[in-house]
């Protein structure tokens, strides 16, 4: 089984301060997880090593241009009284940036006129959901042939497509949720068949947009009479939607890393989410949960199991992080059943990374801080190959 990362490996000096790589941390994006990315981007641009790396922060907004961003961490954070935080030209954005024709490194076009941004080393990609954390992002960059942190094209969109996850995890022989999938077309065409065919799941169910994250979209349905209108509200999030029976068992979370060359992945401590209804936590981890209700949810870390669940929930983390392809980081989430079954609910492939999310904290407790986990991902993405052929 895959130990707990050694924080020596990574706690040696950077280099010396003219030959830093230049890492761009791009953030924001086109997804309805926007305030979340730039929530990311506040942690991680308040971790990263400063002696060792130079920083270029660059947003994403919600239209899709790419703009520079003032490096200031603490106008991304995400407050509860405050609005959400959003990327745009004309205000967190600085000059929006374009690709020289024929060429060359980008050019900041701002007030003041164009000017050259210069050479990149790496991208730390903080997008999350569609048009980020999807494999889009991902092809740019490969054929840029810009080196960058976390899962390679295949592995984030299928990922991304919690469909297709289940797939890749069942030719791996490892257990998900019973669902029924609501196609796009055929919720059109046949919708009172497919509303039959979820009667074969077991209730609660819980209605999931296919290809979104941070709990959007998800309803849980406790009657027949309410799974039309739940399907119709995930539909909204996204045409592809999962219906799933609930499972019973705790909510247990393991974070894995990418290993160096052709070492296995490693694995942290699970962490398990615990939710206190009395503080505001709804009825499962909802994005309110998640973000908002900071009272409401304790992670306890490491989780309260046996010594048996911890081996099983840590061995098949590190099968289905290689069942996807990863590289880089995921977090895989896990319903634990009192039969001591470890069922699979999702893979993240950018999990969430504020200071307060459970992937960055389960390391922590493993040994390796938050600054330090920011840096051994950039060093990781430096010695793979942008070869796509690799």
């Amino acid at each position: 089984m895959p130990d707990a990362l050694d924080p020596a490996a990574s706690s040696e000096n950077g280099a010396s301060a003219p030959d830093r790589p230049r890492v761009a941390v791009v953030f924001g994006g086109r997804s309805g997880e926007h305030t979340i990315s730039c929530a990311t981007a506040a942690g991680v641009l308040s971790a990263i090593d400063r002696q060792r790396y130079e920083v270029l922060p660059v947003g994403i907004t919600p239209s899709g241009k790419w703009v520079l961003v003032d490096d200031d961490p603490s106008a991304l954070e995400l407050r509860d009284d405050a609005p959400p935080v959003e990327i745009t030209a004309d205000g967190l954005g600085r000059g929006e940036l374009a690709m020289r024709l024929g060429g060359g490194a980008p050019v900041a076009l701002t007030a003041e006129g164009p000017s050259v941004l210069g050479e990149i080393d790496v991208v730390l990609p903080l997008l999350h959901g569609p048009y980020g954390e999807d494999g889009t992002i991902q092809g740019l960059l490969e054929m840029l042939g810009l080196p960058y942190v976390g899962c390679g094209v295949l592995a984030s969109a299928a990922g991304m497509d919690k469909q297709v996850t289940k797939v890749l995890l069942a030719d791996a022989g490892i257990p998900t949720a019973p669902h029924v999938v609501v196609g796009p077309h055929a919720w059109r065409r046949e919708s009172e068949a497919i509303l039959e065919a979820c009667q074969s799941l077991d209730y609660p169910l819980f209605v999931k947009p296919a290809r979104a994250g941070s709990s959007l979209g998800i309803t849980k349905v406790d009657r027949p009479e309410d799974l039309r209108a739940a399907i119709e509200a995930a539909r909204e999030v996204d045409p592809k939607v999962l219906v799933e029976s609930g499972i019973t068992g705790r909510e247990i979370e393991v974070a894995v890393l990418g290993g160096r060359g052709d070492e296995p992945p490693r694995v942290a401590e699970p962490g398990e989410i615990v939710m206190d209804a009395s503080q505001g936590a709804g009825e499962f981890y909802d994005y309110e949960t998640k973000y908002l209700a900071h009272d409401a949810v304790a992670m306890v870390c490491p989780a309260r199991i046996s010594p048996a669940e911890r081996e099983l929930l840590m061995e098949t983390a590190a099968r289905a992080f290689e069942a996807l392809g990863a590289e880089g980081l995921t977090r895989v989430d896990f319903f634990l059943t009192p039969q001591g079954q470890a069922i699979v609910n999702e893979v993240n492939t950018m999990p969430g990374f504020t200071p307060y999310s459970m992937y960055p904290y389960m390391w922590q407790v493993s040994g390796l801080s938050y600054g330090e986990l920011v840096t051994e991902l950039i060093e990781l993405a430096r010695t793979r190959s942008t070869d796509v052929n690799r």
